[in-house]
């Protein structure tokens, strides 16, 4: 396998701007999510590594060595895609086998080749059916075999799962990084889905019209969000933003409330903030110093779970809480916040706060 790095990319389609000084550095044999919204510029970039893409800047390296001239042949990289894209009128077995027998691999390569992706992946019953016979998770299970069985630099995967229902989306989840452990390959794997990338990643990048937000481990993006906007996109529910500035020895809110200032913060007094706070770091059923005033709005409940809504003069709270707890619209409500996992934010740049004293 090999590494993948791309340099300063941009690519724009008239006057979009699909990507904008792209940089990424894929090490061998990790498991890199690039995460965003759709529009983000996630497609583009997996397609400016692959070759599909002519760049207008940046430059796309593999193994350190330049390969933003070659031919997407010549860069070895496989390509799994979100539609499959595979033969219909092929056997699973023919459509796996497709990519060796380009390469004029002998029948007994391409039977022992077949044979191991196809245990790898447990599909070895459908071999001899067509596309038309088989459900979406068999025939994605099918798509990656035929990049799998090349043994390539490394894999390119665009929005592989969208396509499943939600219990197939997980049983894949869980696959893709059991078939990741197995073969220890560079898997580059593109998704709007937060969830897919925090369980599935050693590394995520976050994207967001086409400029890079911030690169980490999903640990590193979830606890420690660059800014105001990979905060409210990762994560579900959404962060909760409440605008506050610094009085003292307090954090005192636009509408008028106050919380004991955050130990780990030096900013300075009168400073325009933003208070970024999530679900599982606020409570309606514990007490303490740091609590704001509200008015339930709504109860969600999610079985394991219930998410409280609390409104907090205009602003909604999103609070986790155990699946017993009930209440009456309009009832008055402590919300109790962990100040030690809070976040803050610049509210002019949408920057975090450095947080080097927690």
């Amino acid at each position: 396998m090999g590494t993948v790095s791309v340099h300063g990319l941009c690519k724009s389609f008239g006057e979009v701007q699909a990507l904008d000084g792209v940089t990424l550095d894929v090490p061998d044999g990790a498991f890199f999510v690039v995460l965003g919204p759709s529009g983000a510029g996630k497609t583009t970039t997996l397609r400016a590594i692959a070759g599909l893409e002519k760049l207008d800047a940046g430059s796309v390296h593999l193994d350190e060595r330049d390969a933003t001239g070659d031919t997407p042949a010549a860069r070895d990289l496989a390509m799994v895609f979100q539609s499959y894209a595979l033969y219909p009128r092929h056997t699973a077995y023919e459509n796996i086998a497709s990519p060796l027998r380009a390469r004029r691999c002998s029948s007994s390569e391409v039977a022992a080749a077949v044979e191991q992706v196809s245990s790898l992946l447990h599909i070895e019953r459908l071999l001899q059916r067509r596309p038309a016979q088989l459900s979406g998770g068999e025939m994605q299970r099918v798509a990656l075999a035929r990049a799998l069985v090349r043994r390539p630099r490394a894999f390119l995967m665009d929005e592989p799962l969208t396509n499943l229902d939600l219990k197939l989306r997980v049983e894949m989840r869980t696959e893709l990084t059991r078939i990741h452990r197995s073969l220890g390959g560079t898997f580059v794997y593109v998704t709007n889905d937060q969830v897919e990338a925090l369980s599935m990643a050693d590394q995520v990048a976050v994207l967001k019209e086409g400029k890079v937000q911030q690169v980490g481990t999903p640990t590193e993006v979830y606890e420690r969000p660059a800014n105001q906007w990979v905060a409210g996109f990762v994560g579900s529910p959404r962060i909760s933003l409440l605008a506050c500035h610094v009085e003292g020895d307090r954090l005192v809110g636009a509408e008028g409330w106050t919380l004991p200032r955050p130990r780990w913060t030096t900013v300075e007094d009168g400073r325009p903030l933003l208070l970024g706070v999530r679900a599982e770091d606020l409570s309606v059923e514990q007490r303490g110093n740091a609590s704001l005033s509200g008015e339930l709005y709504g109860l969600e409940p999610l079985g394991d779970r219930t998410v409280v809504d609390v409104r907090v003069g205009t602003k909604i709270l999103k609070v986790k809480a155990r699946p017993t707890v009930t209440g009456t619209p309009g009832e008055r409500l402590l919300v109790t916040v962990d100040l030690d996992r809070a976040h803050l934010f610049d509210a002019d740049t949408g920057l975090a706060l450095s947080e080097a004293g927690r």
